[in-house]
């Protein structure tokens, strides 16, 4: 095998770092309720699901499967 080292996600901050300005960019565009302010404010997945629910009046579990079914196993 070769040594050397390759850069992935996992071992490359600077493209996690660009990987999550996308995945915010992607959730304006798809939840148009969130002004800028909301997006750069998300703390994560979590707080992702609790804001969509109260943002759109959805159960929580509803939400928690919008936002599951948009990230497809994507971390954010």
């Amino acid at each position: 095998m070769n040594d050397s080292k390759v850069n992935t996600p996992a071992t490359n901050p600077a493209s996690g770092n660009d990987s999550k300005q996308i995945v915010l960019k992607e959730i304006a565009s798809k939840w148009s309720k969130f002004s800028a302010q909301d997006v750069t404010a998300l703390k994560g997945k979590d707080d992702l699901i609790t804001q969509v629910a109260a943002k759109y009046g959805l159960e929580k579990g509803q939400a928690q499967r919008d936002v599951d079914a948009f990230l497809k196993g994507r971390q954010f």
